[in-house]
């Protein structure tokens, strides 16, 4: 027999036998319930039998049957009241699991959200994908899913939304294209880096998300609760359904600061802060500030992560402060890297080992964030490093900054869309989804081997559209992607470590000889400035007389 849990009040089964309840009961169940009509099968007891055999072990048991196929939305509450009435926890089976799933997961709908319970049942081996238009309507069946029609959908709102949306109508105005973003403030994010450094105020880096849609392109104004591929449908909360032709998914990545203990509880207090968060990154600044001697801690989580040079930054610019104001010999600087190297990028590492060493910062490598202890001031850090046993260390300190673990959203990762490890899946040269052939993907939600950047973003936007277009004329991809990254990794006020490179780490350099060397640039040259970086890094950058940190500057190129 099998035991496949969906949580601690509920485990699913196939069909069982009365020579099971010994095993059941010894297993901690104290019910059990049949979803299985008596003599739908050959290879069957009866319900009789199987409610005798688990009365002698002390089991109660309930007849809930229900017909393959024909789940109804009266079944569904008679499940969850049983749930309710009888003790637990509760063992359910059918003939394979899935009705008893299919059932449990109906009744949940209205206190658990839709990705919640696909993933239990997911991870107890049955797909939800057939009912996910019910859960999704608190369990009933839909009766007007006011359906609405586009050629191109757009998932996000964010800087690769909004650019492939900007990009693909561009190229074929006529198309009707639709953007799904419930948010709206749209933010740019890299700038919460300098928030943190008190160069930039907060709300320069935050625009209403209406003032941003491009024209013609619709905005809808809500969440994604599911996906139906196969339907060429995407099901909003509260079950309005949208059809597409084609389909791009861009909702970036879920920062999971509930999978580091104790971590939500003082955020934003007790010396933890960070610059992930809009409102955290003046805090940042405040602790910088404020800071005059003591231990200063800045952590970094395993890959994958958006901006991974931002962990850094924080380090640097604070670090900066701290050298200006003539108080960073009283502060002991801590690089927390749940990595081995320090940039994953061997070229750039000699430039900053430089600034590693100006602020006198210890890097510690193959040290994950676990656990924080606010108000003792102390943070716990899991240490796997490759020659040595797995142990656990506690460091106090008086400002610690934190880069949270990162995951896919979670409407993405019980998706059909989603590979193994829960990213959207799709081919790292076309971007097209490798299952769905109207499906593509950009930005940090999809699989391809390249950094989660926004310079990414940048690039990938234009050969999505590009690619997309070529779809809708009946051509094959004429837009490859090579894994184009940047990172601008701000060392000090008005200087960056600017990193840019592809798939493996390939150099991929893409600033003109006058940005590099200083000389002056043409007219051509300096229209075109803002296609290589957003204006607001152009901005913060030129600001500083020698804005490329020395003696590289850029790279070994």
């Amino acid at each position: 027999m099998e035991f496949r849990k969906i949580n601690d009040d509920l485990t699913v089964s196939p069909q069982i036998a009365t020579n099971d309840m010994a095993e059941i009961a010894a297993a901690g169940y104290r019910s059990i319930i049949c979803n299985r009509p008596d003599g739908e099968g050959s290879d069957q007891q009866s319900f009789e039998e199987i409610e005798a055999a688990a009365r002698q072990h002390g089991l109660e048991a309930r007849y809930l049957p229900v017909v393959s196929g024909k789940v109804q939305d009266g079944d569904a509450e008679d499940f969850g009241r049983a749930l309710r009435e009888l003790p637990g926890p509760v063992f359910a089976y059918c003939r394979t699991g899935t009705r008893s799933t299919t059932l449990w997961s109906l009744a949940q709908a209205k206190t658990m959200s839709t990705a919640e319970i696909l993933m239990a049942a997911k991870n107890a081996g049955y797909d939800m994908a057939g009912v996910v238009r019910r859960i999704v309507n608190g369990g009933k069946t839909p009766t007007d899913t006011g359906d609405a029609s586009f050629d191109v959908v757009v998932v996000g709102g964010g800087a690769a939304g909004i650019a492939v949306a900007a990009s693909l109508k561009a190229r074929l105005p006529s198309l009707e294209i639709a953007l799904l973003d419930p948010a709206d403030v749209h933010y740019y994010q890299p700038g919460w880096t300098m928030v943190g450094g008190g160069i930039f105020e907060p709300e320069t880096t935050a625009k209403t998300m209406g003032s941003l849609i491009p024209k013609g392109v619709h905005w809808i104004k809500s969440a994604v609760a599911a996906f139906e591929p196969n339907n060429n449908a995407v099901i909003l909360d509260g079950c309005r359904v949208v059809k597409y032709d084609r389909l791009i998914v861009c909702p970036g990545l879920k920062l999971d600061w509930g999978k580091v203990d104790g971590l939500v509880e003082t955020l934003g207090k007790n010396g933890v802060t960070s610059n992930y968060r809009y409102d955290l990154a003046p805090y940042t600044w405040e602790l910088v500030k404020g800071l005059k001697t003591g231990r200063a801690l800045f952590t970094q989580p395993p890959m994958p992560i958006k901006c991974a040079g931002a962990p850094q930054k924080a380090l640097y610019l604070s670090g900066d402060h701290w050298f200006r104001q003539g108080v960073l010999p009283d502060i002991d600087i801590q690089f927390m890297n749940a990595g081995g190297v320090l940039f994953g990028v061997k070229d750039y590492v000699p430039a900053l080992e430089q600034y590693v060493k100006k602020y006198g910062a210890t890097l510690n490598f193959f040290h994950n964030l676990i656990a924080v202890d606010g108000p003792a001031k102390k943070a716990t850090f899991a240490v796997n490093k490759p020659e040595t046993e797995p142990e656990t260390v506690e460091l106090e300190f008086d400002m610690m900054h934190v880069c949270p673990p990162q995951t896919a959203p979670d409407f993405i990762r019980v998706s059909p869309l989603a590979d193994a490890a829960g990213w959207v899946d799709v081919d790292q040269n076309t971007l097209r989804h490798k299952s769905y052939d109207n499906i593509w993907s950009l930005g940090d939600v999809m699989n391809a081997p390249n950094a989660k950047t926004a310079a990414a973003a940048r690039m990938q936007a234009p050969i999505v559209a590009e690619n997309v277009a070529a779809d809708i004329e009946g051509a094959s991809p004429r837009a490859m992607y090579n894994g184009y990254g940047s990172c601008p990794l701000t060392v000090e006020r008005g200087k960056i470590v600017l990193a840019e490179f592809g798939y493996g780490g390939t150099l991929l350099p893409s600033f003109p000889k006058w940005v590099i060397d200083g000389t002056k640039p043409t007219r051509a040259a300096w229209l075109l400035k803002e296609q290589i970086l957003p204006p607001i890094y152009w901005k913060a950058m030129l600001r500083g007389k020698e804005w490329m940190a020395k003696p590289e500057k850029v790279s070994a190129r």
